[in-house]
Formats: C-alpha cells, sequence, structure tokens
C-alpha cells in the first residue's frame, strides 16, 4: 500500500472521529508511570543495603516496590486522567522515599555508574514463601543469561488506555455492529503496538537521555563501539539512547526471538512457545544445580516478562495468573510504553510535555492504519529503533520504511504533521493548548537536534570537563535536597503511604505464615494451562 494512501486513509479516520462531534471524545485517557531508580550510596556505588523497612515490602506494597535489584527502588503511580495529578502523586512518592534513604541517593540516569562487576549488583530479595522465591529465582535467571550489570540499567514506563467513550466513537467509524466488546478493543490496541513499532523511534529521537556511559558499565567488552570523552565517560557523538541500543536493554541476546504483534492469538501463541522451547545455551547454565535453583527454567524466555518489547499490551492480572493468561480472558486493557530514559533533566524522571507527547503519539497509533507485517518488516523496523538510539541526530540519517530509505527528519516531520488534529481533539476547550504546545515543543527538537536532551547532556559534559559519573552523581545529590527542601507532605497523602506500608509488611507476612508446600509443585502449578 503507497504511502500517499496511508495519508488519506488516516485524514479520512480523523475527519470521522472529528466529525463525530462528541466533545472530549480523546480525552480523559488513564495515565500511570513506573519510574525506576537505583539507590546509591554516599560513595557514588549501588547502595548494598535492603530496601529500606520503612517504605514497606517491596512484594506486597503497589507503589513503592522494586526490579531487578535490591536497590533498584520502582515507583509505580495509580492511573490518572490528568498529567498533573500524576506528576504531583510522584512527586510525593519521590518525597516519602526520600525521608527514609539517609545518605542513599536516587540515582538521576538511566545509566548506572561505578560499577564493579555483576557482584556489585544485589538482586532483589523477596522472602522465603513460594511466591518471593520464584521472583528472586527469575532475576537470577536474568543475571545468568545477561548480566546483572544490564538489568541495573533504570527506565520510565508510560501505562496508557483510551477513554470508555472512545471506544463506542470508534466503533462507529469502524462499523462494528453491537458496539465495541473485548476483541474489537484488543484488536485496536495491537494497531497500536504495530505503528508504535514502526513509528516509535521518534520517542528516543525525541526523549532519549542516555547519550554517554560510565567506562565500568563497559568493562571487559571491547565490542561497544563507543568513544572516549575522557574522565572515565564513554559516549557516542550522534546517540540519542544508549540504553535502548543493543548495550543496554536491546541486547542481542533475544536477537533471534520473534514476537508477533499482528494480532492477540498471535501474540499469546508465540510468548507461550517462547516459555515453553528449551534453549542449549541455557540448559549448560543448569536450572536446580545441587538444591540451588539458577533459574526457573531453561527455555527461550522463563516468564513473559524477560521478552523485551518497546510496548506491550497489558491486562492487570489476578493474583498468581500470568500475563498471557490475563490477556486470553479479558483482552487487552491498556498499554504499556518503555522506551523512556530516566530523564536527568527533569527531578521526577519525566515531565508533562512528554506525557501529553504520548497519549497524542497513542492515538496518532490507533487512527493511523496499522497493517500486519510479516517478522522481517517487524525486524527492519526494530532496527529503526536500534540505529536512533545508537545515532539519532546523526545529519542525513535515514530509517527503513517500506523497503526503501526515509529521512529521519522528513518522516519526523510528517508524524508530527498527522498529530496535530489528535493534539487540537485533547486540547478541548483548553485555552493554553498543552497538547498543541507539547507538539510544538517536538517539532523544534527536529528543527534543531541540538535541542533535543542527548544533545543538551553531551554540550554538559563536554563544556563543563565532567566525568558522567560526576554530573550524575551532582545532579542526583541536588535532587536529594530539592525533595528534602520542599514543603512538609500533607498528613492524607503522608498517611496514605505509611498506612501502605504498614499494611504491605502485614501482608507479606500473612503470606509467609500461610502453607507453602514444595516450591517445586509451586511452580508447576504457575506454569500449568
Amino acid at each position: 500500500m503507497s504511502e500517499a494512501r496511508l495519508d488519506r486513509r488516516y485524514d479520512r479516520q480523523l475527519s470521522a472521529l472529528i466529525n463525530a462531534r462528541v466533545p472530549g471524545v480523546l480525552i480523559g485517557g488513564l495515565k500511570g508511570v513506573e519510574k525506576e531508580s537505583l539507590r546509591v550510596s554516599g560513595d557514588g556505588r549501588i547502595a548494598q543495603t535492603p530496601h529500606p523497612r520503612a517504605l514497606g515490602s517491596s512484594m506486597t506494597n503497589p507503589h513503592i516496590t522494586t526490579d531487578y535489584s535490591e536497590a533498584l527502588i520502582e515507583l509505580v503511580t495509580p492511573t490518572f486522567t490528568e498529567s498533573w495529578e500524576l506528576l504531583q502523586y510522584l512527586t510525593d512518592l519521590h518525597q516519602f522515599v526520600y525521608g527514609h534513604l539517609g545518605d542513599e541517593v536516587l540515582w538521576a540516569t538511566s545509566m548506572p555508574c561505578r560499577l564493579q562487576g555483576d557482584a556489585s549488583v544485589p538482586i532483589a530479595e523477596f522472602g522465603k514463601s513460594n511466591v518471593g522465591r520464584m521472583k528472586n529465582i527469575y532475576r537470577r535467571g536474568l543475571g545468568i543469561r545477561y548480566g546483572r550489570i544490564m538489568q541495573a540499567i533504570s527506565g520510565v514506563h508510560f501505562n496508557y488506555s483510551f477513554p470508555e467513550h472512545f471506544w463506542e466513537v470508534w466503533a462507529a467509524i469502524a462499523g462494528r455492529a453491537g458496539g465495541p466488546d473485548t476483541a474489537f478493543m484488543s484488536e485496536a490496541y495491537f494497531g497500536v503496538l504495530r505503528n508504535y513499532r514502526r513509528h516509535g523511534w521518534i520517542v528516543p529521537y525525541l526523549f532519549g537521555a542516555s547519550p554517554a556511559v560510565c567506562r565500568s558499565f563497559v568493562a571487559g567488552r571491547d565490542d561497544h563501539g563507543l568513544e572516549e570523552l575522557g574522565q572515565g565517560t564513554l559516549y557516542s557523538p550522534y546517540a540519542t539512547s544508549l540504553r535502548m541500543s543493543d548495550l543496554g536493554y536491546r541486547n542481542k541476546n533475544q536477537g533471534g526471538l520473534s514476537i508477533s504483534v499482528n494480532s492477540l492469538d498471535e501474540y499469546i501463541r508465540d510468548l507461550s512457545a517462547a516459555i515453553a522451547t528449551p534453549h542449549a545455551p541455557y540448559q549448560a547454565l543448569g536450572v536446580e544445580v545441587e538444591g540451588d535453583w539458577r533459574q526457573l527454567n531453561a527455555n527461550l524466555l522463563q516468564i513473559e516478562n524477560e521478552y523485551y518489547a518497546f510496548i506491550r499490551p497489558k491486562r492487570v492480572a489476578r493474583s498468581g495468573e500470568r500475563p498471557t493468561k490475563a490477556l486470553r480472558r479479558a483482552g487487552v486493557q491498556y498499554v504499556e510504553m518503555r522506551s523512556l530514559d530516566v530523564s536527568v533533566l527533569d527531578p521526577v524522571g519525566v515531565n508533562q510535555n512528554k506525557l501529553r507527547f504520548l497519549e497524542a503519539f497513542a492515538a496518532f497509533c490507533v487512527i493511523a492504519p496499522s497493517p500486519k507485517f510479516s517478522p522481517s518488516e517487524q525486524d527492519v523496523l526494530d532496527a529503526n529503533h536500534a540505529t536512533v538510539a545508537r545515532r539519532g541526530r546523526q545529519p542525513g540519517l535515514d530509517l527503513m520504511l517500506d523497503g526503501r530509505p526515509r529521512p529521519l527528519a522528513v518522516w519526523g516531520t510528517e508524524i508530527l504533521d498527522a498529530m496535530e488534529g489528535v493534539c487540537e481533539l485533547l486540547d478541548g476547550a483548553d485555552p493554553t493548548r498543552p497538547y498543541t504546545a507539547a507538539l510544538r515543543t517536538a517539532r523544534s527538537k527536529f528543527e534543531d537536534p541540538s535541542a533535543t536532551p542527548s544533545a543538551r547532556i553531551l554540550r554538559e559534559l563536554q563544556g563543563s570537563g565532567e566525568s558522567f559519573y560526576d554530573f550524575a552523581y551532582r545532579t542526583s545529590v541536588g535532587y536529594r535536597d530539592y525533595f528534602r527542601d520542599l514543603a512538609i507532605l500533607p498528613d492524607p497523602r503522608k498517611i496514605e503511604f505509611v498506612t501502605e506500608a504498614e499494611d504491605s509488611l502485614e501482608a507479606h507476612a500473612r503470606i509467609e505464615a500461610a502453607e507453602q508446600g514444595p516450591f517445586r509443585e509451586y511452580l508447576a502449578d504457575y506454569f500449568a494451562d
């Protein structure tokens, strides 16, 4: 299908949405954020201390948990219809956490520093219950498969679901008899997934904030392809997000794994097959060796979450329910966009402009035609993301689309042009036009790549002469002081966080006190169809 044809279809779909004359048709989508941050000690190294007990149990606290490492705090907001409410909650979480960190700081960048090999990254502990053991063993498996250092990288995930009233209008435009149902919404969300794979390279271009790393991050590797910036700092001159490159999450270990996003059924089929397919290199690592569990299994994936993707279809799972089972039971509920670096330029790692842009981009992705693609096409589109991560600001850079080279600047400008109408719908009657303003800011970064966060960070490093470590540590300490200097948390919010922490400790204790049974049987039940 020609690009002109795609453009006409998009224009018709957008016009139909506008002409439906439903006030606020796109307004009110639910937004949430998951923000990861390493706890770092006073000497700038990853903290070796346990997750602070005053923050509750990392296994059962819904809003303050840990990711891979015991030192990798993950702050999870509830969902909000307004991005400012989300950011206020995230700010409050940071302020509460900092009240219990002592001399430690939350690392302000995605890329860790002062690493001393895998042993310097402590794996998260979740106690002695079967579910806690499973979480810990899964992380052990990640460590031996990919290395712990890669798992110490931090990111920001943006969760989004379209407002309920949008689906009624969209089903009518699609001629869906009987209105929207689970299958219709899942199909539309998978259209979003495919278009994010097509066009989502724009996210690291606009918001990537990891163009440099500490030398310790690539210690022992001679294939990193980075250049010296001085003082233990390596960089790529035109990089936007080394976190999203082959040095980070986009590692080569999963290079041959193809998970279809052409439909929910194909997605579940491929993920389930990967979880059930033995992989000789992982078999050689061993699973349970003399009573010591090294990984949950020796298959291509231990569980669904091991598969790294730029965007995931999600459904809130029931207790003990696997993600694929939740999707099969009730379809896609929301999408999780996973390409955002932690922004060293923002105290909470993200800002309203980014959230508004991503919300508008999700709307663009659901409206734009989203034809299915073959595994080879998906590989080419994924390569665009990797190219932008490594050299997205390179003058004259071409990406690949429909088998032909496409100038990044031209393609990006066309995406932003197409998003204008979406932003007008999201602005509604707001005279400040915040979504249009976010789009305008994005446009300025194509007009002047030096305005991107990655370019600004490199410019500061080059101008100050600081190492990446010194820059990141200084900024982290500054943000710690910022949060500690804020006005005291309002009593209702403080009581909420304290109560959640206490309740989570009690819930954890109840789980551990319950009859556990053999771990091997628990694991077999979890993986049973």
